[in-house]
């Protein structure tokens, strides 16, 4: 499967915004650097699998529902 990480940046992002979280309390809570969040978020790096369940962990959602560009 193809990730558009572009677009997964963005939701993240918008994930992020909606929870009212700064970039540096998801980087803590998801156990990453807040350069490597940053980069996530503009879809300048891959992402790890281990990353993603972490990031959709700490916003208490599925990885599916991560995915999920419609939403």
């Amino acid at each position: 499967m193809n990730i558009d990480l572009i677009k997964l940046g963005q939701k993240i992002k918008f994930e992020r915004i909606k929870r009212q979280l700064s970039q540096e309390e998801l980087a803590e809570l998801s156990n990453l650097s807040i350069h490597g969040l940053s980069n996530i978020e503009t879809g300048k790096t891959d992402i790890r699998y281990t990353n993603l369940l972490q990031i959709a962990k700490a916003f208490e959602m599925r990885l599916c529902e991560l995915l999920d560009f419609s939403l």
